[in-house]
């Protein structure tokens, strides 16, 4: 499933195509894409058309495109839940249809002319859905790239990320010292911190040297420090290849995928040598998934 970078990346790529420009029409090709919709494919259609974007915000690995205001409904946003294989993709207008595609809206931008987002999904886990904005908790502002203080209903439960200018670290350490459970099971806690999945979550562990099975609250405020720098570190070095990609699933507006996986040290490198001490990086099953980590460097308390 696309972490923080991979859902940034995309963000990113969107906002100077949609910002600003208008809903010409919806094609809602594949109900599925819409299953987290409070409405009918019909009643997608009918509301978007016509409106307009005025942001993409981000907060961890959702994604929310804010609408102009209607007064009936108050503030709304397309929310996008990218699923493990969801791609926004930007194309041209009457571009042939893409081989998974769910759903196609174009838009004319004031700048840029007519375009096509299209969603294209091949697993069909990923959602397109209109969603109200609701007020943030702490007042500040819904996420990354929108300086408003909304956030969708369906996103309202999420922690804010590690790299979010509203981010709490003294939060952060105090829900981190509540928790008896592994650290790497708090990292993927997305009601704790937002934006880390499992790739992440070992590249920090291996970065910070700290075993995914230590105790949350047996580290210390040092350790958890530590981690929390790393998952910032990590974190940027992702996004500033174009996040990670093993497949064609995970890309760009534009189709192109990240290059972080050439410098993984322990996620997927089970056997090879750990790039600071040369013991071989050890996988052991971690919640229908893998743990990977170096048995020298992290070792188990």
């Amino acid at each position: 499933m696309p972490e923080l970078p991979e859902v940034e990346v995309v963000r990113a790529g969107l906002a100077p195509a949609v910002v600003g420009a208008r809903v010409l029409g919806v094609e809602a090709h594949d109900a599925r894409a819409l299953t987290r919709h409070p409405g009918t494919a019909h009643d997608f259609e009918a509301r978007l058309t016509g409106r307009r974007f005025s942001g993409a915000a981000r907060r961890g690995k959702f994604l929310w495109l804010p609408l102009d205001d209607e007064a009936a409904r108050g503030p709304e946003s397309v929310m996008v839940h990218l699923g493990m294989s969801g791609q926004m993709l930007l194309r041209a207008p009457g571009a042939p249809a893409e081989r998974h595609e769910r759903v196609r809206i174009s838009i004319e931008h004031p700048e840029h002319g007519e375009l096509a987002v299209v969603f294209s999904d091949q697993r069909t886990f990923g959602s397109l859905a209109i969603d109200p904005l609701i007020p943030t908790q702490d007042g500040h502002p819904g996420g990354f790239g929108d300086a408003a203080p909304l956030v969708p209903e369906q996103a309202a439960h999420i922690a804010r990320d590690p790299i979010d200018p509203a981010f709490d670290d003294a939060l952060f350490r105090r829900r981190v010292a509540a928790k008896a459970s592994g650290i790497k099971r708090v990292l993927l806690d997305q009601t704790v911190v937002s934006g880390i999945g499992n790739i992440y979550a070992d590249e920090s562990l291996w970065a910070a040297r700290i075993h995914p099975e230590t105790i949350a609250r047996d580290l210390s405020t040092r350790a958890v420090n530590r981690l929390l720098a790393e998952v910032r570190s990590v974190l940027a070095r992702a996004l500033a290849e174009g996040g990670t990609s093993f497949d064609a699933q995970y890309v760009n507006v534009n189709g192109q995928a990240g290059y972080f996986s050439r410098y993984l040290h322990a996620y997927g490198r089970a056997g090879e040598a750990c790039d600071r001490c040369g013991t071989a990086i050890r996988r052991v099953a971690f919640m229908n998934r893998s743990s990977f980590f170096c048995p020298r460097c992290q070792r188990q308390p």
